[in-house]
């Protein structure tokens, strides 16, 4: 949400840094997430100032040019070559200074410079009205009235407003501060407090005059829970028109684009008061007579944006006399009954509706407008009359209309403020510092909290309609303690900490060591998106019918959920690949989303991605990513945890050009290797990546049962034996190290693999030569040969009789 720092102080009395006002909305939970500087003029008219053409003559080599010489109030006069038709002498201009920025578009701009123009020097340009965005005339420079101060800065004379604007983090449940008055109340409240102000709220004036004769229209609420309260107002010659400068300024600086007078009206209402207003174009209401309701599913209704809608039962809509539905009830309104050019006649409402009706039509139909995000939030029944006299009175004003009818004010529930018992010894004790009772009075009375009763023990307040969120006696503590401060708040000396011991492992313990673990073997982490877009998907062979699609995202083209890591993954690496990161070593713990039948499946796993190859130096040479380095940091992650227990076969994947796979029977533990070339492409990834996806079930699941002991290096000597085996093809070095673990225990400390070899022959007999290192070691005594000998035989046996293998000599 964007609120301007102008406009604020229309409302409240303010001259604070704009740091510090920050720091201030921040404290009072308007989180402050970054500020823009915003001109009513583009560029504030920077090195612009006033002159007087003192000289104007031909060119001396162009015939559409002149050569002027031009007093902005320096000591010299300056040359500038101009080109307009209308240039004389005698004339008050706008003249650009060298350095001068103009811009040319939203993200063109030209620097004007001391240049030759036909061979003769120009210092400067003399400007005309669209150059300088001070209106849309290009047929000649602007002349200003005589009476303009030479030397004068062009901003000063055209008196150029630098606002800042606040971009704040609304939570959902503010609804209170979803307006310009509505912050201001609140960063009021906090300055009286804190600051010392006196300053008080100051609301718009908004009076109407009674109509002499008065247009009846009539108004229909069916069902009070969806809109409790519906007010309206009818006005007659009216002129569709442009809005005054200055409203177009304030809408503009929070990003609203201008369109009419009557709709800015009502936008610029929306965010001064924080009231959705909707303005129908009366002639289109049949039988003058409107209806608040809801209609049969299936229902056509042709929006704002010509777009056709079936409608939902639970769709709450606003029909004429005759059912016609002219509006969805605070979320769009329709193309049929909107105000146009010719517009005279508008019935201007003003309502409340049920938060929750409000949110499931705005999400189901996608119409995610300002309107409907206020109401979703809970909108204050009690500002619909103040708001609706503030637009009526500022049609009457810039639209020139005439108020055509007394306003009619529906209430179809009853409106009462709720009422709560906050103690004082409870306040002390949440917000954990001793307030006195005084300030916490004077702290609601700020925020406009009514004190129906108090003593000794407690004060019963009468919560404002406009915080919906504030139903329990905790609420208002919360309130207390945002106007009173958190950095008041004393931190004790000591901390309390139960110890409640659990057979499961801490998700969040066991994702600090996977971290802790992963940054310290050169990972960074990434956190990928989990929406992707569907044809990219597509595209690399996901079946569209098991993605999960939303339907109400955001970003149109994002409307499918990561159906697993690694695509999402090579988005990631896509983004470093393309700002020269080449060698990349990305973690991310995560999940991805399938359909399955008729039901949905979320998974979560971990992510590696290897791609690139390091850095060379003097001494070593570049070293490129492998399917080796991959599988080393994938027994890193098992091993820490605790899984060592798992078969190994050669993944079958297609994303995969080849790989591993480790599963414990049907259960996969993990899967690694060469990510599809052929997807990285399409991906847009043109370096080789290498992946794996490990089962965090299967860590938590582990790590809950595994524990890390230390002991002591043994203070026996270690001996080493080495073993030169004939195998098939087919015999994976991981069936050699289980057989070797399991015969050769306890004595067994380390097996290596330092060679393969295969020749031609072998090859194409279909048999590969594995060299093995074997260490053995006892933490009890000197092993012997003898004993060393006995077990290499017993291993030499087990390869030949269980993997049919040759001892080479």
């Amino acid at each position: 949400m964007k609120i301007s720092l102008a406009w604020l102080k229309e409302y409240i009395d303010i001259d604070l840094p704009v740091e510090q006002v920050s720091q201030i909305l921040t404290a009072i939970g308007l989180e402050v997430e970054g500020t823009d500087e915003v001109e009513t003029i583009r560029g504030g008219l920077k090195d612009v100032v006033i002159g007087e053409v003192r000289e104007c003559s031909k060119h001396p080599d162009a015939d559409k040019l002149s050569l002027t010489k031009v007093n902005v109030g320096a000591e010299e006069q300056l040359q500038i070559v101009c080109g307009a038709p209308n240039v004389a002498a005698g004339q008050k201009v706008l003249v650009a200074l060298v350095g001068c920025k103009i811009y040319t578009g939203p993200d063109e701009s030209f620097t004007i410079k001391r240049s030759k123009i036909r061979g003769v020097e120009s210092q400067g340009m003399i400007c005309a009205e669209d150059e300088l965005g001070l209106g849309d005339s290009h047929d000649g420079i602007m002349v200003l009235p005589d009476d303009a101060k030479i030397g004068t800065p062009a901003a000063e004379y055209f008196k150029v407003e630098t606002d800042t604007v606040f971009d704040i983090g609304l939570t959902p449940n503010r609804s209170d501060a979803t307006s310009h008055l509505g912050v201001a109340r609140d960063l009021l409240a906090y300055l009286k407090m804190n600051e010392g102000s006196q300053s008080q709220l100051k609301w718009p004036s908004a009076e109407l005059d009674s109509p002499a004769d008065g247009i009846d229209i009539k108004v229909k609420i069916e069902d009070g829970q969806a809109c409790p309260r519906f007010s309206g107002v009818v006005l007659r010659n009216v002129q569709v028109g442009p809005s005054p400068d200055w409203m177009k300024q304030r809408l503009e600086s929070i990003g609203v684009r201008s369109i009419n007078n009557i709709v800015d009206i009502t936008n610029f209402v929306l965010h001064e008061y924080g009231q959705p207003l909707h303005a129908y174009n009366l002639d289109k209401i049949a039988k003058d007579e409107i209806r608040v309701k809801f209609l049969p599913a299936g229902t056509p209704f042709l929006s704002l944006d010509e777009k056709e809608r079936k409608l939902r039962a639970q769709d709450l809509m606003i029909c004429d006399g005759e059912d016609k539905p002219m509006c969805m009830a605070g979320v769009f309104g329709g193309i049929d009954s909107g105000v146009v050019d010719d517009t005279t006649r508008v019935y201007l409402e003003a309502a409340y509706f049920d938060a929750k009706t409000l949110r499931n039509s705005s999400m189901s139909h996608i119409l995610r407008t300002d309107a409907a995000m206020v109401f979703e939030k809970g909108s204050d029944p009690m500002m619909t009359v103040p708001a609706l006299k503030r637009a009526a009175q500022l049609m009457v004003e810039y639209a020139g209309a005439e108020i055509a009818s007394e306003i009619t004010d529906v209430i179809s529930a009853p409106i009462e403020r709720k009422q709560c018992t906050v103690r004082w010894a409870r306040v002390n004790r949440v917000i954990g510092n001793d307030i006195p009772a005084e300030t916490v009075v004077k702290i609601l009375e700020a925020l406009d909290f009514e004190i129906l009763k108090r003593d000794d023990q407690a004060v019963l307040v009468s919560v404002p309609t406009c915080r919906a969120d504030v139903t329990r006696e905790v609420d208002v503590i919360e309130e207390i303690l945002r106007i009173y401060g958190f950095n008041q708040v004393e931190i004790g000396h000591t901390a309390n900490y139960a110890l409640i011991p659990s057979e499961r492992a801490s998700s969040y313990a066991v994702q600090d060591q996977l971290s802790a673990l992963l940054t310290g073997r050169g990972f960074l982490e990434m956190m990928g998106l989990s929406l992707m877009k569907t044809t990219d998907l597509v595209a690399v062979g996901q079946e569209e019918e098991r993605l999960v699609k939303i339907n109400n995202t955001s970003n149109i083209e994002l409307n499918a959920m990561r159906p697993d890591l690694l695509l999402s993954g090579l988005e990631s690496i896509k983004h470093n690949l393309n700002r020269r990161q080449l060698r990349l070593k990305l973690y991310e713990l995560g999940k991805s989303y399938q359909r399955q039948d008729d039901d949905y499946h979320e998974e979560q796993g971990v992510s590696l991605f290897v791609s690139g190859a390091s850095t060379a130096y003097w001494n070593r040479d570049e070293q490129s990513s492998d399917f080796y380095e991959l599988k080393s940091e994938v027994h890193a992650v098992l091993q820490r945890f605790g899984i060592v227990k798992y078969q190994s076969s050669e993944l079958e994947d297609e994303r995969f050009a080849y790989g591993m796979h480790y599963h414990q029977g049907p259960k996969t533990i993990a899967k690694f290797g060469l990510l599809s070339p052929k997807i990285c492409r399409k991906m847009d990834v043109d370096q080789e990546v290498f992946a794996a996806w490990i089962d965090w079930k299967s860590i938590l699941r582990k790590a809950a049962k595994h524990s890390i002991t230390i002991e002591a290096p043994s203070k026996y000597p270690a001996i080493t034996r080495d073993l030169a085996l004939k195998l098939r093809s087919d015999v994976s070095y991981g069936k050699i190290e289980a057989l070797s673990r399991k015969i050769a225990k306890p004595h067994l400390t380390d097996l290596r693999l330092f060679d393969v070899y295969i020749s031609d022959e072998m090859k194409s007999e279909g048999f590969k030569s594995y060299a093995i290192s074997y260490t053995f070691q006892s933490a009890e005594k000197t092993l012997k040969d003898k004993e060393i000998e006995k077990t290499m035989n017993k291993l030499i046996s087990t390869y030949e009789r269980e993997l049919g293998a040759e001892i080479r000599k």
